[in-house]
């Protein structure tokens, strides 16, 4: 499973990520110059050849590196266990529960469109640029622990996980885009909803993000998995900050 998980994230960095179910006979779509030795069993060719991408594995892989991502994110200040669980948990938490609360106006929007029936592949595609995320996150997490151990400053460490979570996010739209091309190419319309999700999740996962808050623990107040003003809206805070800023 291990060796699976890792050859699949891989694939899933470098845009190889197995999207739509192959022909029974893989062999017969290789290209000439690539047909393996005929003595060799079908076995012998690679597995992302034979089989699509299971969203399972891809859901092991967000939840993995989320919540490593957010142990370490939660370490703040010499965080207690306890922030340091939360914010391992609270990562995935916010990745998954963005996915789910847009996926179901994405597949009214596919519907709608003509498109449902590409729509599992749409799915993976979704879930693959998600796992990316989550693997991107991941491999930040030493420089957040860099960051922690140069700085105390428990804003400047608020301000460097957005960043983090921003770069991850930009990272995660390139993977999408490269896994939306089949789609695009198929019919042009993707390319429009490929937008409706981008809209849909940003506006999605800020809120979540403000509602799931602190994931990382202010030293100066007491462990909270869910801050007790926390159910508020983010896009009012935000706006009347901005409009703070104009004064």
């Amino acid at each position: 499973m291990n060796a699976t998980l890792i050859s699949l994230a891989d694939e899933v960095l470098r845009g190889d990520a197995q999207l739509e179910t192959p022909p029974k006979n893989a062999r017969e779509t290789l290209p000439d110059s690539s047909l393996p030795d005929s003595s060799l069993p079908d076995s012998s060719l690679p597995d992302s050849s034979l089989r699509e991408t299971s969203l399972l594995h891809l859901a092991l892989i967000i939840g993995g590196c989320g919540a490593f991502y957010g142990a370490c994110m939660g370490s703040f200040g010499g965080a207690k266990w306890d922030q340091i669980l939360y914010s391992a948990l609270k990562v995935p938490l916010l990745l998954g529960v963005t996915f789910a609360f847009a996926l179901p106006t994405f597949w009214m929007l596919n519907t709608l469109s003509g498109l449902r029936d590409e729509f599992l592949v749409c799915l993976r595609a979704l879930a693959a640029a998600q796992a990316g995320q989550a693997i991107v996150l991941a491999s930040l997490a030493p420089f957040t622990l860099l960051f922690y151990a140069s700085f105390a400053n428990y804003q400047n460490a608020i301000l460097w996980n957005v960043a983090m979570f921003a770069f991850a996010a930009a990272s995660a739209q390139h993977l999408l885009k490269i896994y939306y091309r089949p789609l695009i190419r198929r019919d042009v319309r993707h390319r429009k909803l490929l937008f409706g999700w981008l809209f849909l999740t940003g506006f999605i996962g800020l809120q979540s993000a403000w509602m799931l808050r602190p994931f990382v623990g202010n030293p100066e107040k007491p462990t909270a998995f869910i801050r007790t003003e926390g159910w508020s809206n983010a896009y009012e805070v935000l706006a009347g900050l901005v409009a703070g800023a104009l004064r």
